[in-house]
Order: structure tokens, then sequence, then C-alpha cells
């Protein structure tokens, strides 16, 4: 695979989409971008817009906060080109969603020899207890974080590659929502002069998914978003995305299981919870079904989950669809079950029990 440069064509030559912006970076004053930049990273720093490392120690012991990642210089994505990723993404997450509830139902895809069955049902990530329990709208993954890049061709051209799916707890819009505000508070002009697609409207969107999957019957979910706490390293994302869809940030502890249903605990009493935004791993969120040494759950909330009482997205058990040994089989995911040729290709990868690798 070869580079690609977004900006510039092989000759030098800026491309077509960054004509404007080039020729207004070309005007600014010298030192701006540098201005810009620590302005930036003040407010983040001031607003608390950051990120755990985990493995960086503090002298506490906690991970080391950093700045959300930042770059002046936008990519810009031509409508044609987004059109196609977006085409070629929403083929994918469709494949992926009917390959989870193939393999924890009828798993025809195994029979047929398209993903080897031992691939999947000796994975740490295949659970058991997922096996023929039916989630609304067969939708297992709501919220996917597929990441994408480009690699140069030998014509100068670009191509788009997924080099990885992220289905179980995908994080990371919330930054890109900030990235966005910063960048129209810092170049307002920017998007004066150009017509950008919005994104301040994902929190809606998110509810509004979220509501589609409430629990037969009911008519007026309530949705909360569940977080490990505060010294999770998505923690930030995790109370903006509450406070932007204006519903509860609750943790393990704030929430119970009571003649079926979950319920949180509140300054006026107990609450029932009909949607789960759940951003903590399978492992901890039941320590009657999974990890016991788990403080992070809530004990019964897989007995309400699988009897309908309650909806978890994403749901337990995506990370068999998006663990790095299942990804060079999407593409026949997606002849199997659309009959389409992919539209987006993996990044070249081998397989070593595959002989033609």
């Amino acid at each position: 695979m070869r580079p690609y440069d977004e900006m510039h064509a092989a000759d030098g030559a800026v491309r077509q989409q960054y004509a404007h912006y080039a020729r207004w970076l070309a005007g600014q004053p010298d030192g701006l971008m540098r201005t810009r930049r620590d302005e930036a990273e003040m407010i983040f720093r001031r607003v608390g817009i950051t990120f755990a490392v985990y493995g960086e120690k503090d002298e506490d012991g906690s991970g080391t906060e950093r700045l959300i990642p930042f770059d002046l210089i936008p990519r810009i994505i031509p409508a044609a080109e987004w059109r196609e990723m977006e085409k070629g993404l929403r083929q994918r997450v469709t494949a992926l969603n009917r390959f989870i509830h193939d393999v924890y139902h009828d798993q025809e895809i195994l029979k047929a020899g398209v993903v080897p069955a031992e691939q999947v049902l000796n994975n740490a990530q295949f659970r058991r207890e997922m096996m023929g329990v039916n989630v609304p709208l067969d939708m297992y993954s709501l919220i996917a974080g597929i990441d994408i890049v480009r690699a140069g061709n030998a014509d100068g051209t670009g191509t788009y590659y997924v080099l990885e799916d992220n289905l179980r707890v995908p994080s990371g819009v919330s930054y890109m929502l900030e990235n966005r505000k910063m960048m129209m508070r810092l170049f307002p002009e920017l998007f004066v002069n150009h017509r950008i697609a919005p994104v301040a409207h994902y929190p809606d969107l998110l509810l509004d998914t979220l509501r589609s999957v409430a629990p037969s019957g009911v008519s007026d979910p309530t949705v909360v978003v569940l977080t490990p706490g505060m010294y999770n390293s998505a923690y930030f994302e995790h109370a903006f995305l509450a406070q932007q869809m204006g519903v509860e940030l609750v943790e393990g502890q704030d929430l119970f299981v009571d003649g079926g249903f979950v319920y949180m605990r509140t300054t006026r009493g107990p609450k029932r919870v009909d949607v789960i935004y759940r951003r903590l791993d399978d492992d901890f969120l039941d320590p009657q079904v999974f990890r016991a040494d788990s403080q992070l759950g809530c004990a019964g909330l897989v007995d309400a989950y699988k009897a309908g009482k309650v909806t978890l997205s994403n749901a337990i058990g995506t990370g068999i669809a998006d663990d790095k040994s299942i990804y060079p089989y999407v593409p026949k995911m997606v002849e199997f079950y659309l009959g389409e040729k992919p539209v987006l290709q993996n990044v070249p990868t081998y397989v070593c029990r595959e002989k033609d690798d």
C-alpha cells in the first residue's frame, strides 16, 4: 500500500477539493496557526476534554490525561466520495449485524464454511449466553465505529479501506463533535465559504435510535447511559453524550433489578429503565453471569435483558464480529448475506490457515 497525500497530487498540484482552502491558508499571517492551536489547547484543558492513557501512570496510579487529538488542517471529503463511503459503511454494518444474528441462531455461515466454525465457536468473544436470544429489530450493533484509511494508487488516486470494525463499545464521537465546534470557533470564515455537512445533530439521532429499540409495548422509553465511572478513559464522552441527549448518566450501583425489570435509583424513588446505552464491556455487566468480581455492573441485568424487559445497546456478544481473527472474512459476509460485492474493501490481510495466503 502506498501513502496518500490528501491535499496535494503527485505533481505537487493542490487537489480540487482543497483549492479554496489552500488559497485561504496561503493568505494567513505567519504564526496564526500556532496561535490558534495554543488557543484550542487552552480551551480543551479548561473544559476538560481529555482521555486517559492507562499505559502511562501518574504518581497516584491513575492514567495520564491527554488532550483529544486535534488537527487544524481539516480533512475535506467531497460529497460524492462521502456518498460512496456511506453506501459502503451501511452495507458492511448490515452484513455484520446479520452475521451476529446468524452465529447466535442458525449458524448458516458456519455450516456453509464461509467462516471457519472453530474461529467463531472457540473465540473468547463468542457469548454462548446469547444463543437463541432475539434482540429488537435484529440490530445487535446500533452504534458502530468503523475505522477508515485511504491508501494511494499507482495513478495518484486514493482508495478507502476498512482498517477495523468496532462493534462492542466504540468511542470517539464526542471528540469529533468537539473538534467541529472548535474549528467553527477558530475559523468561522471557512464555514461561511464552504458547504459543510452538519454533525451537531448526532446526539438527537443517537437518542432516536436508542428509543427505537425499546422493549415491546413501551411507548415512552427511559434511556440511560451506563458508565464504568469517572476513571474510565472515555468518561468525558459518556457524560457528554448523556448531557447532550438529556438522559441520566448512571453507574452499576445506581441500577437494580426487581420483578424482572431494571430500575435506577433517583431522589424521587425508583424509576424503570427501558434502554441502556452501555459503555461497559460484556465481562463487567452482570456479576451473576460474567465476572463475579465485577463491581461495575448490575446483578440480574442479563436475565432481564434476555427476557426482553430491557434493551442493551450495543447487544451482548457483538465482539464476535469485530474480533481481529474474524475481520478477514467480512467481505465474504457481505456476499453471503446480501448477495453484493463489497463497496469498501479490507486492508490487504493474510490468513495463515488459508493455503493461498
